[in-house]
């Protein structure tokens, strides 16, 4: 089929794209640059993208945001996050919603942030979305699809949890000091981080394009989430370095701001109840497996 795609230059872009491809999908990128053969040009902040030019493709998939641990969450920050989410988002959608032969489904990114901090409280698609500012994000990203769902066009909005990989992700922010030993749990330990595999994060959305019966919300993690504190010792063992060196909550509030309580000290434990519903087949459910494909 024919797939467009915006983001497709991110971490889990690049690892999709050479998969579509190898099931004889053609793929054409949604591009802010000049576009070359088999690109399209689209400026999501300046509400430019054709309708037309979007015509004649099945699927619509978009992956585009800022990096939201690209930098201290300053007001500036924050609002880049929000806009390059909800701006290209609304962008599509519309665009979507105005097309003559419209898509077979527009899959759009999402993120498990929806749920906020939730403590050990175990989470599926049906659960009510949290507090905070990525929550807000989220919210507002998967109301944007509205003009599409609204169209009769199937949405389906990836809630992914952090993705585990070899280049990129949050694993490339933790190896340098892992491997000098000076890795340790954060804050207390306690608070759950619902992980994925990138393997597994991609082959899902790959289900979620083919399966007809998909639609809204769908959580983009593995089906055993793992303490901070588990995390930790997982990842020293596998790298085989000590794991002592804490970083107690206010330290970490003193580094990184706001962003210390929403990504570091929030607990998620979200589990991916549609994609076991749909029959989907982990290659690494368990932490270990994947840290030793990637790190190992």
């Amino acid at each position: 089929m024919k797939i467009a795609i915006a983001g497709g230059s991110g971490l889990v872009g690049s690892a999709l794209i050479p998969i579509l491809q190898s099931h004889g999908n053609q793929i054409t990128r949604l591009v802010r640059s000049s576009p070359k053969p088999g690109e399209i040009e689209w400026h999501p902040n300046q509400d430019k993208v054709s309708a037309l030019s979007l015509e004649g493709f099945e699927t619509i998939i978009n992956l585009a945001g800022e990096n939201i641990a690209g930098g201290r969450w300053t007001d500036d920050q924050k609002r880049k996050i929000r806009d390059s989410r909800m701006n290209g988002t609304h962008l599509l959608s519309e665009a979507i919603a105005q097309m003559k032969s419209k898509p077979r489904v527009f899959i759009c990114a999402s993120a498990t942030g929806i749920y906020g901090d939730r403590d050990d409280e175990t989470l599926d698609e049906q659960s009510e979305s949290g507090g905070g500012f990525l929550a807000g994000v989220c919210r507002e990203w998967e109301q944007a699809t509205e003009p599409a769902s609204k169209a009769g066009v199937r949405v389906v909005n990836l809630r992914m949890g952090p993705i585990l990989a070899r280049d990129g992700g949050m694993l490339s922010k933790l190896l340098t000091p892992f491997k000098m030993g000076m890795g340790g749990k954060v804050g207390s330990g306690k608070q759950y981080i619902s992980w994925v595999a990138l393997e597994d994060a991609v082959n899902a959305i790959k289900l979620a394009i083919d399966d007809e019966s998909i639609r809204g919300p769908i959580n983009i993690v593995s089906p055993n989430p793992v303490t901070n504190e588990e995390f930790t010792k997982t990842l020293g063992h596998v790298l085989n370095r000590p794991t002592a060196l804490a970083m107690p909550a206010f330290a970490a509030r003193l580094a990184f701001g706001e962003m210390a309580d929403e990504m570091l000290l929030a607990s998620q434990k979200v589990m991916p109840k549609r994609l076991i519903q749909a029959g989907f087949q982990f290659q690494y459910p368990t932490l270990e497996s994947a840290m030793r494909k990637y790190v190992g």
